[in-house]
């Protein structure tokens, strides 16, 4: 197939787009950028020149393609509610184009938007459409296209991560160099499900290949990893303290991740590996922790 990859010179996009590769199909890759357009066209890809808040250069690269993988989000976490709005309208702009086509759509959300209970993992079968996370506003918007008749998929992540880069956890150890102290909240007993990005890419190929209209996806290798666990590995990188604080100091020390510090976010990915076939084979989130250079800058 020839796909339109959103965010396809990121940290996940760029594996996805290794991935399709392998598999046999061509990649049209959007980037607003002249070193992004270069690293395309030097990895064998197409490129069409836009960005997210240009939806004609969107609808263009769509038009030209027999399937789309929108990865791409703006992750100004200090703009997170407006950018899960503008989500939603580039998601939007992506189904206008294929309305009345058999063209699949697969979209980017997060695991929390599978909650089925407090303490309970995710699960792919679960939407709440009232979630008090911002995210929602993605699986909202393709909620409508695929009552418009479009094929809409959706992969919710987790912490994707390799030995450089771990999701919102990249953030935690930026504070953590900062405040020269790795806290968590409380017990720590919150948990954070992680895949490595090898495996999260391997999961949109498969489900660009294998999936259905209107199924949801957890690229989930692990169901939760402790709060605490992470804190004390990050905290023997940077050869900083690790302590616990009150629910109430989240802000303080953590800024807008305050938000996030506390989330108990464990999720299951078992209806994925049945549908997909997806077995995820890669470091776990703490081996990545482990394996990273803390050096600032590094």
């Amino acid at each position: 197939m020839r796909v339109f990859l959103t965010g396809a010179t990121g940290f996940i996009g760029r594996r996805v787009c290794e991935q399709l590769q392998a598999a046999g199909h061509e990649v049209i890759g959007l980037t607003r950028s002249d070193a992004g357009a270069e690293a395309l066209r030097a990895a064998g890809a197409h490129v069409q020149r836009g960005e997210l808040g240009d939806l004609a250069s969107l609808r263009a690269g769509a038009a030209a393609a027999d399937a789309v993988i929108h990865t791409a989000f703006d992750h100004d976490f200090s703009r997170f509610a407006a950018n899960c709005e503008q989500d939603a309208a580039v998601i939007g702009a992506l189904g206008e184009v294929l309305k009345g086509s058999p063209r699949p759509l697969l979209i980017t959300s997060g695991v929390g938007m599978g909650e089925a209970a407090p303490g309970q993992p995710a699960l792919e079968t679960v939407f709440n459409p009232a979630h008090g996370n911002p995210r929602i506003a993605s699986e909202r918007a393709g909620n409508a296209l695929l009552e418009a008749g479009i094929d809409v998929r959706v992969m919710r992540l987790p912490q994707v991560h390799d030995a450089f880069r771990q999701g919102l956890i990249s953030y935690f150890i930026d504070i953590a160099r900062k405040q020269a102290v790795a806290a968590y909240v409380g017990e720590g007993g919150n948990r954070w499900s992680a895949a490595h990005v090898d495996d999260v890419a391997r999961a949109y190929v498969l489900a660009l290949e294998r999936g259905h209209a209107g199924e949801r996806y957890h690229a989930v290798a692990e169901e939760g990893v402790s709060a605490r666990r992470i804190a004390e590995v990050v905290g023997a990188g940077l050869g900083v303290p690790v302590r616990s604080i009150a629910a109430d100091d989240a802000a303080t020390m953590f800024g807008w991740f305050g938000l996030f510090a506390g989330m108990d976010l464990p999720a299951s990915s078992a209806l994925t590996r049945q549908r997909l076939g997806w077995q995820p084979v890669g470091p776990t989130l703490l081996q990545d922790l482990q394996d990273m250079d803390y050096r600032e800058g590094r």
